[in-house]
């Protein structure tokens, strides 16, 4: 049976609600659950020994953990950050950008590709396999066809990497060395004031026709329409795919979960999580389209 994975909580909350975040998903149907701060340094709720804190107490839980490194890494602050997290070998390392792959390369830690890294190709999973690779995440902006493609490819290599794919949330898009939200309330980068606080699930961005393009959350840009394979999960498994991941949201989690387990288990979910939640869905990129489309 596939497995399910929560990703790193792309927002930024208070400390408490992380914890509580993380209290409630310590009974979740989950089995992997990815923890730390994937996009902006100056998000310091939690400290590296609160992380960690937090990584012990979730495997004392049966949870498998991994340490989710920053997607854009802009000062040596960020690297001596990043070097924290790659210095411990109790638990294994997402890699969110090159840098973070070489250190955990020279640290012989065990890593995971994050959906930012730019996989296209079997060639690039086998270099990463002779250098530790131990699991990978599908680009967000591929879908089906290259998914089946790099599996039947893999196992024709003779390579046992599990692929992962991400089926629920808003798409992480872009990143910047700019703070959109900070521009917004026209405010510097580095006095921004933690505005992004307000927002827990990101700031809408809309088109002059109302239509929801983009969420803005602090320097990265995720989509404006929430993601959904709920429905693809049985043919992830038929072609082989080992995790389904789901990024947090605020509000709905657990039912959330809750519906990507039964399906998972081939039983018929009682409401859809698409009734959960005020967004628009999607799934374009699943199926070879424009993200935003919805397919079926």
């Amino acid at each position: 049976m596939m497995k399910l994975s929560l990703g790193p909580i792309l927002w930024f909350w208070s400390k408490q609600s992380v914890f509580d975040f993380y209290g409630k998903a310590a009974e979740w149907p989950v089995d992997t659950i990815y923890l730390g701060e994937a996009v902006c340094s100056r998000r310091r709720e939690l400290k590296p020994d609160d992380w960690f804190d937090l990584a012990r107490d979730l495997k004392a839980c049966g949870k498998e953990v991994v340490l989710s490194s920053q997607t854009l890494i802009e000062s040596e602050a960020d690297l001596r950050r990043l070097r924290r997290i790659c210095d411990q070998h109790e638990f294994a390392v997402e890699a969110n950008d090159q840098s973070a792959l070489q250190v955990a390369v020279r640290n012989r830690i065990p890593f995971i590709s994050g959906p930012s890294m730019n996989i296209y190709n079997v060639a690039t999973l086998k270099v990463l396999a002779r250098q530790g690779l131990k699991g990978w995440n599908l680009p967000v902006e591929l879908g089906r066809e290259t998914l089946d493609q790099l599996i039947r490819g893999l196992k024709e290599e003779g390579l046992d990497l599990p692929a992962e794919v991400f089926a629920w949330g808003f798409l992480p898009l872009a990143w910047s060395s700019r703070c959109f939200t900070a521009r917004h309330y026209n405010l510097p980068k580095d006095n921004c004031e933690f505005r992004c606080l307000e927002h827990p699930d990101g700031m809408e961005l809309r088109s002059r026709e109302s239509q929801e393009l983009f969420r803005l959350n602090g320097i990265s840009t995720l989509s404006g329409s929430r993601y959904d394979l709920m429905r693809e999960l049985p043919d992830m498994e038929r072609m082989g795919v080992s995790t389904v991941r789901l990024s947090p949201e605020h509000l709905g989690m657990d039912e959330v979960v809750k519906r990507f387990d039964q399906v998972r288990r081939g039983e018929v979910p009682a409401t859809d999580p698409l009734q959960l939640v005020e967004a628009p869905p999607c799934n374009g990129y699943w199926y070879g389209k424009p993200g935003m489309d919805l397919v079926g």
